[in-house]
């Protein structure tokens, strides 16, 4: 994929990022990587929450970190079917950096720990998106069941301890297991 352009508008308070970039197919997933010019204009290595377009559609996402200075945004069912994407399509997008971090979504199995575990509900309510978010990315973490389901445990016993985060994250590398490896996007599968 070839790095089409990465232009910076200044626009207060927010300054926006514009660039272009082609859609990549990474096994049943789609991806759009950040061109280089872009990603070293976000305020950090590791995840970024953003208000953002493509092709025009707007929404809000958390851009994830590549494990090599880069990020790269997932493109889920609903903006691959609204947009018409696929592998090689062209988008121009345009992020601006945000420290209103979206709600994750949280996933079956620590929905159902917190649901079996109601007097935690709100503690984890009361820590902040981007907190949730990292809790949400370390349980994704691995490819391991056995591994996930004991941070889904750990989880649950730390926020009861009143721990806020996770502990011992490396947040700039790329954590999607299906992606990554050793911690950095693959560039193709």
């Amino acid at each position: 994929m070839a790095e089409k352009t990465a232009t910076k508008k200044n626009s207060a308070p927010a300054t926006s990022i514009d660039f272009s970039a082609e859609v990549d197919r990474l096994g049943e997933r789609l991806i759009v990587r950040l061109p280089e010019a872009a990603s070293k204009e976000l305020p950090s290595r590791g995840q970024v929450a953003v208000n953002a377009k493509m092709n025009d559609h707007a929404f809000d996402t958390v851009l994830e970190p590549d494990g090599k200075k880069g990020h790269w945004i997932s493109v889920g069912a609903a903006l691959e079917k609204a947009l018409g994407l696929d592998g090689g399509t062209e988008v121009a997008v345009e992020v601006t950096p945000t420290k209103e971090w979206p709600e994750p979504e949280v996933p079956d199995d620590l929905r159902a720990a917190l649901d079996a575990a109601p007097e935690l509900i709100g503690t984890w309510e009361d820590i902040t998106p981007m907190a949730r978010w990292e809790w949400v990315r370390w349980i994704g973490a691995t490819k391991s069941a056995a591994t996930r389901d004991k941070r889904v445990h750990v989880t649950i016993d730390k926020i009861d301890n009143g721990k806020r985060r996770p502990c011992c994250f490396d947040l700039s590398s790329c954590t999607d297991p299906e992606l990554a490896k050793s911690g950095k996007l693959v560039d193709s599968l």
